[in-house]
C-alpha cells in the first residue's frame, strides 16, 4: 500500500472503529476522530502493540468547522500529511418522517453528515494538493442514491448531497492526483441502528453487513494503484434486493 497516514471520522464504533482498526493494522499511521475521547481510545487499547503507537486520538465534532480546522491543524503537523481521508461521521434521527420531523433535527443531521464531511474535506484537501495524491472516501448509503422512507427524507438529503460532494471532488482534484469514492453500504449492524422507530431483530442484524465489511471496501480502495478510481460503489447484504 503507497499510503502512509489515514484520518477516519467517527472511529469510535461501527464502521469507523472498524477501518481505523484494519487501517492501522496495516501499518498505517491513523488519526482517530470522534465527539467521545473514551469511546476512541478503548479503540486504540484493543488495537495494542505498534498498532496502537501508531494511532492519534482527537475529539472533534465535525459540525463544528473551527475546531475541525484546530484537529486538522494538529495531525498535519504530527504526519506531515494525510493519504487517505474517511468521512465517516454520520447520525440519524427517530422522527423521520417529513409529517413528524423537526426543523432542529434537520439541521442537525445535515450540519454532521453533510456540512460535517464538507468541513473535513476543505481542510484536508489543501495539503493533498500540495503533495499530489490524496484519497478521500465518503461513506454515504444506498439511501443517497435511492432516496428512502427507512431512512428518512433529512437522512436522504444529506447522503444525497455527501454522494455529490464525492462526485465534484473527483471531477475537480483528478488533476492533483487525488481520488474521490463514495461508498454506499445497505443496512450495516452499527449502533445508528438503535436509532430506528421500529427496533431492528437479531435475526435481521445478523444478515445485514457488519462494520468489517465496509473496512474491506475501503482497504481495497487503499490498496488499488494510483492509475485506477473507483468513483462510487454500492455494497450491500446478499439477502436484499437492488434491482
Amino acid at each position: 500500500m503507497e499510503h502512509r497516514t489515514a484520518l477516519i471520522t467517527g472511529a469510535g464504533s461501527g464502521m469507523g472503529r472498524a477501518i481505523a482498526e484494519d487501517l492501522a493494522g496495516a501499518g498505517l499511521r491513523v488519526a482517530l476522530v470522534g465527539r467521545d475521547r473514551g469511546k476512541l481510545e478503548d479503540v486504540v487499547k484493543g488495537l495494542g502493540g505498534e498498532a496502537a503507537g501508531r494511532c492519534r486520538v482527537e475529539p472533534c465534532d465535525v459540525a463544528d468547522r473551527a475546531a475541525v480546522a484546530g484537529m486538522v491543524e494538529r495531525v498535519l503537523d504530527d504526519f506531515g500529511g494525510v493519504d487517505i481521508l474517511v468521512c465517516n461521521a454520520g447520525i440519524n434521527i427517530p422522527r423521520r418522517s417529513l409529517e413528524e420531523l423537526d426543523p432542529g433535527d434537520w439541521d442537525s443531521l445535515i450540519a454532521t453528515n453533510l456540512t460535517g464531511a464538507f468541513n473535513l474535506v476543505h481542510f484536508v484537501l489543501p495539503s493533498m494538493r500540495r503533495h499530489k495524491r490524496g484519497l478521500i472516501v465518503q461513506i454515504a448509503s444506498i439511501a443517497g442514491i435511492r432516496a428512502s422512507v427507512l431512512g428518512g427524507s433529512a437522512y436522504s438529503a444529506s447522503k444525497f448531497g455527501q454522494n455529490a460532494l464525492a462526485w465534484c471532488i473527483g471531477r475537480e482534484e483528478g488533476k492533483y492526483g487525488i481520488r474521490s469514492t463514495a461508498i454506499h453500504p445497505g443496512e450495516v449492524e452499527t449502533p445508528i441502528l438503535d436509532r430506528r422507530p421500529v427496533p431492528v431483530s437479531a435475526e435481521r442484524r445478523a444478515q445485514i453487513l457488519q462494520p468489517e465489511d465496509v473496512a474491506a471496501a475501503v482497504r481495497f480502495l487503499a490498496e488499488l494503484p494510483a492509475r485506477a478510481h473507483v468513483p462510487e460503489l454500492v455494497i450491500k447484504p446478499t439477502v436484499d434486493d437492488f434491482a
